[in-house]
């Protein structure tokens, strides 16, 4: 019901989409008795999608989140394990095509190689089901598994997770999966925005990790004052920044997460 719910939430909560939503109720109430109110909504609808697509906004929540972890620094210690969460292959295209077809994030993919091969006897976690409720229900953890053996990454050392659908169940999955011994060092890899939900549903799960943020979407807070030249840019960057920060209010009030806005120690 969780996951259910959290689709629908997610969708009407997006900027790009509840614009859409203000607008044609008001365009409905212009042609029938409530003209006026059509015009506000209308109107509503407009200056969001003004500010939403051409300000910083989308950016300056974005910022919030991806600053909240810093780049992982190397101390001389070996990692025992690299777990990488998915949705930065699609599945779905990628079964059509016959071939791997990436996103947006798919720095995570260039990490978890990286980090193989920076580290040949940690074990490489690939955890990431399928979250969709209109396409193909394919998982994407196989597909990862088959790019990494084809990249040289032995299938000895590849763990993975194919059942979860949440970012929640990418953490208890992965921990009952592997089963943690203490001393353990393990690394997160994310992306950046995506860092801080990830830590806090990891720590709630007992499953104590570290995070590796890639996927930088923005260079640093100098982004927080450069308005967008596309509409659709800004768009994209304010779906992104709300759809996860509705994902932290949820988890934080459903006990999926230690904290709101989970920092990087653990308290």
């Amino acid at each position: 019901m969780f996951f259910l719910l959290s689709k629908i939430i997610g969708f009407v909560a997006l900027p790009s989409n509840a614009i859409a939503i203000v607008c044609g109720v008001g365009l409905c109430l212009m042609v029938m008795r409530w003209r006026r109110t059509g015009v506000c909504l209308l109107t509503v609808g407009i200056v969001s999608l003004l500010v939403f697509g051409y300000s910083p906004a989308g950016n300056v929540l974005l910022l919030t989140l991806s600053e909240r972890f810093p780049a992982w620094q190397y101390d001389g210690h070996d990692p025992d394990g690299i777990i990488i969460l998915g949705g930065a292959i699609d599945p779905a295209i990628s079964a059509a095509r016959g071939s791997v077809e990436t996103n947006g994030s798919a720095e995570r993919v260039i990490a978890a190689l990286e980090l193989a091969r920076r580290f040949p006897k940690a074990r490489i976690v690939y955890s990431g089901g399928t979250g969709n409720l209109v396409t193909d229900f394919v998982p994407e953890a196989p597909v990862a598994g088959r790019l990494l053996e084809t990249l040289g990454i032995s299938s000895e050392r590849i763990v993975l997770e194919s059942d979860s659908r949440t970012t929640d169940e990418n953490a208890r999955f992965t921990r009952k999966l592997v089963s943690p011994k203490p001393g353990e060092r393990w690394l997160l890899v994310t992306s950046a925005f995506h860092m801080p939900r990830s830590i806090g549903v990891f720590r709630k799960a007992g499953f104590d990790v570290e995070a590796y943020p890639v996927d930088w979407r923005t260079r640093g807070w100098v982004d927080a004052f450069a308005p967008f030249d596309r509409l659709s840019a800004g768009l994209a960057s304010s779906d992104t920044a709300v759809h996860e920060w509705a994902g932290l209010v949820a988890y934080w009030l459903t006990g999926r997460s230690d904290a709101l806005l989970p920092s990087p120690r653990s308290d």
